[in-house]
């Protein structure tokens, strides 16, 4: 293709040419295309300089161009993820095929650092990314309980002026937090559905979409009614009558509303999310152990599948009233991973109803639709050239999008990156296998060594407290040794009070087996912690942390007013690798208010 022609298609497709020569012609023969609505069951695709030339090229083989052969395989648009929280590994998302993501909160320098190299056209190496930015949220709400310092919204009458900031910012598109908390967690700080209604009013002002984040029924109905763009989680919850659904499903029909569901989190949420993804060697080796263990944690402590039952109808009701659906995972958060985790997504969509063709369609066309995101999304002349091609056929069997054969961002091959990553992958695994092994523990497996002059151990940095201050939390906590048992052993008095500052709130003891505190050890030489307990009657929380995960995995037991003894197994810690732990905890959380326990006797046994 002559230079002025392929100036003309970039100009055409809204694109900016940056410096760089352009990406040399590909040519996919013979393939089965998914164009991001429909299905072609043999076409030849020629991409080059960052767009789709012909979708439908039937021509001689262009001169130097790239020949990939296509039969038995299937193109289609490069994913869209439409929910992440995209702040760290943007190159992650490219190793599974999700050239883009929707964002929806993220640092404000990072989305200006990312919307600049995609300015410039010099974005090739990681997924795009159009953001949110700061999310609108109340003072206390959700969101405010990272750690950092983020501006809230406590009047309607102020509104207008928030959302200015926020577009001054940089943000494409305003998201509204309306959580009152729930399922196990501290109640939230929410907004007032009159703030809500006046935050979507001065974003259509600006000629900006205003989805929301709900976790109700009630809720959902209310932001819908108030002219919401877009609901971008569904909410965990048991059957609801079918009608309710169905008027829920019509209602955002009516309003001309999309919805994202993110199975992947309430999976994680509901403790239900199985690990087949990483059961495959061909995904599974592009994560590391860091990556793997944020996919193995769990919001949810047990297993409660009947969580699964209401997003599930109301998926399907949705589909039924021709609602658009969109694919997002909310990456970032436990039991998720960017880019690995929409496979798990499409599939939830299909066990949800819709057919595997529009799961296709709502990790493609849709979101691009939903977002005005312009040519991505589809295969068709002068369309961005970010492209999946897997092995079989992912229109009749969801699962083939996990069979990668390639990707390309911005029409360059990714496969480079995902051969280095799996070769790091692989080397990294091999070391450890090599250099590992498990910590030999003391013969009796007993880890606190109290006395009023030092709350020893055997190894590691020892016992210290713990609070939520490192997000900052006010939660306070007091460690004492107390009179020796009558076997010896002495308890360790934990007692102060949880502030109701965090909807995680924790303070406590916390053992730390690594040389420096927060160091990762091999534990796998035990299977349980057992240990002794009394107090106020009151239930409180061991738990393990794990390198590269986030979230702790927890496990509830009450502290009675006699000494009792308790065993925990490493498995109760969902989603927490015992061979790679940093703390095991004692803690009182998240409830408010003051408490006080006592441990002793603390051990890490085989059975």
């Amino acid at each position: 293709m002559n230079t002025t022609a392929l100036k003309a298609v970039l100009a055409a497709a809204g694109f900016i040419l940056s410096g760089a020569a352009p990406a040399a012609a590909t040519l996919v023969q013979d393939v089965r295309v998914f164009d991001g609505k429909n299905a072609h069951q043999r076409r030849s695709v020629l991409f080059e300089g960052g767009v789709v030339v012909d979708a439908d090229f039937r021509g001689p083989v262009p001169p130097g161009a790239r020949v990939v052969p296509g039969a038995g395989r299937t193109l289609l648009p490069g994913l869209i993820d439409s929910h992440t929280h995209a702040f760290r590994d943007h190159d992650l998302p490219l190793l599974f095929g999700v050239t883009t993501q929707v964002d929806m909160f993220t640092g404000v320098p990072l989305m200006r650092e990312m919307k600049a190299a995609m300015k410039a056209g010099k974005n090739a190496g990681r997924a795009d990314m159009f953001s949110a930015g700061t999310l609108v949220t109340a003072p206390g709400g959700h969101g405010t309980q990272f750690g950092m310092a983020i501006p809230t919204l406590a009047r309607a009458q102020d509104a207008q002026a928030f959302v200015d900031a926020r577009i001054a910012e940089g943000s494409d598109f305003i998201k509204i937090v309306m959580e009152g908390g729930g399922h196990g967690m501290r109640k939230f700080e929410t907004l007032d559905l009159a703030t809500v209604q006046a935050v979507i009013g001065a974003a259509h002002r600006r000629g900006k979409l205003a989805v929301v984040h709900v976790s109700t029924e009630q809720d959902a109905r209310a932001v819908l009614e108030a002219g919401a763009d877009g609901l971008v989680h569904l909410f965990p919850g048991e059957a609801v009558p079918q009608e309710r659904a169905d008027s829920l499903a019509r209602l955002a029909r009516a309003k001309g509303a999309f919805v994202i569901p993110t199975f992947t989190v309430l999976e994680s949420m509901a403790g239900t999310r199985e690990d087949d993804l990483l059961r495959d060697p061909r995904l599974a080796g592009l994560l590391d152990g860091e990556a793997q263990g944020q996919l193995k944690a769990r919001y949810g402590a047990t297993r409660q599948p009947a969580l699964l039952a209401a997003p599930r109808m109301l998926t399907t009701a949705l589909r039924r009233a021709g609602v658009p659906l969109l694919a997002g995972s909310d990456a970032g958060n436990a039991g998720t991973q960017y880019g690995i985790s929409m496979h798990r997504e499409l599939a939830a969509l299909v066990e949800a109803g819709l057919s595997p063709a529009e799961a296709l369609a709502a990790s493609t066309s849709a979101p691009a639709a939903a977002f005005k995101l312009g040519r991505r999304g589809c295969v068709a002349k002068g369309c961005k050239a970010d492209l999946l091609l897997v092995e079989g056929d992912p229109t009749t069997d969801i699962t083939a999008t996990r069979r990668i054969v390639e990707v390309w961002k911005d029409g360059e091959s990714v496969n480079p990156m995902r051969d280095a990553k799996r070769g790091q992958v692989a080397q990294a695994a091999q070391a450890k296998a090599a250099g590992s092994k498990p910590l030999v523990l003391p013969p009796d497996g007993r880890i606190s060594l109290f006395s009023e002059a030092k709350l020893g151990s055997p190894f590691g940095s020892g016992w210290m407290p713990t609070t939520d201050a490192v997000a900052g939390g006010k939660s306070t906590t007091t460690l004492a040794a107390q009179p020796a048992l009558g076997d010896g052993q002495v308890p360790l008095a934990i007692s102060g009070s949880i502030a109701p500052d965090l909807p995680y709130a924790w303070a406590g003891a916390a053992f730390m087996p690594g040389e420096r505190p927060m160091q990762a050890v091999d534990l796998s030489a035990a299977r349980l912690v057992r240990f002794k307990v009394r107090g106020d009657g009151g239930t409180y929380r061991a738990m393990m942390m794990a390198q590269g995960v986030a979230m702790p995995g927890y496990a509830s037991f009450t502290a009675g007013t006699e000494w009792a003894e308790v065993s925990i197994p490493f498995s109760a810690f969902r989603g927490i690798d015992p061979a790679q732990a940093t703390m095991i905890g004692f803690t009182a959380g998240p409830k408010a208010g003051a408490y006080r326990f006592e441990i002793a006797d603390v051990r890490l046994l085989e059975r």
